[in-house]
């Protein structure tokens, strides 16, 4: 499964044109049950069903995070048969519900991959994609230490005037979302400083809050994703964990289209709000 992706990721590479990514987060996958309320198999069928059927010919599709809820080899493996599915190669991140052995051992990562971390580059005609690791096991904040920030630097020295967009599941700043700012990435003033230094970095793209945020931090554009399961509320009105309910809001997924001098992301929803929803059907 993994060497076929490579082969296709590789081939779409070669291709002419300007290439196009599917980008997915936040699965939060089960083999059973529900997630507050939403079914994850009936919704990633959907997604998975969506892709196939209008964006079939993408070269990519990026799933930046928490790619199970509970963190379980039966649910990894569930979930890698699901993803058989698609009709272009895809690849995942870690997210604070992962567990970074069991993502390559069940998902698998792309050949170059860093050893011990499930992060990788992927090169592209028009860009290249950095695709980092920020799970900090055991607690909902990442990290990244100061192995995976030197890879990343090595990675960005080794060409640093390609354009670059920058995946990963923890956003490094505050959006301007009380309840969920503190659980950004607990570094992320030093991985900041670091893109900063480069340029051709275009894009940053992240998970983990479960809303749609958009805006640019110096001269870096960012953006989240909702979740491809539930939405965490607006800040307004005010709410806490306590009286947390999921938004009634649809899902989305990412359509990144990489041109020679331009990155477009349009945000598409891809099933009603109340499909998988307590027990609703397709």
């Amino acid at each position: 499964m993994t060497a076929d992706r490579a082969e296709s990721t590789q081939t779409g590479n070669t291709r002419t044109g300007d290439t196009r990514i599917i980008w997915l987060s936040d699965l939060h996958f089960e083999e059973y049950g529900t997630v507050l309320g939403h079914d994850p198999r009936a919704r990633l069928d959907v997604t998975i069903s969506f892709i196939n059927k209008d964006y079939g010919a993408a070269d990519l599709c990026l799933i930046s995070g928490d790619m199970v809820e509970t963190a379980t080899p039966a649910n990894y493996r569930a979930l890698a048969t699901e993803l058989d599915r698609p009709a272009i190669p895809w690849w995942p991140m870690t997210g604070n519900h992962d567990d970074r052995a069991m993502v390559p051992e069940h998902l698998g990562l792309p050949d170059g991959a860093m050893p011990g971390f499930a992060q990788y580059a992927i090169e592209l005609p028009q860009a290249r994609v950095l695709c980092l690791d920020s799970l900090n096991p055991g607690v909902a904040s990442g990290l990244l230490c100061a192995e995976r920030l030197d890879w990343l630097e090595r990675a960005l020295l080794a060409n640093p005037d390609k354009a670059t967009l920058v995946f990963l599941h923890h956003p490094p700043m505050a959006l301007d979302l009380p309840m969920l700012d503190p659980d950004r990435l607990e570094n992320g003033a030093a991985l900041l400083d670091l893109l900063a230094r480069f340029p051709a970095v275009r894009q940053l793209c992240f998970g983990h809050v479960h809303r749609p945020v958009s805006g640019h931090i110096g001269r870096i554009a960012f953006s989240s994703l909702r979740s491809a399961l539930y939405q965490a509320p607006p800040p307004v009105p005010t709410w806490n964990w306590e009286s947390f309910t999921p938004a009634a809001e649809a899902p989305d997924l990412g359509i990144i289209t990489l041109h020679d001098d331009q990155t477009n992301i349009a945000f598409l929803p891809f099933c009603a709000v109340s499909l998988g929803v307590n027990g609703v059907p397709h």
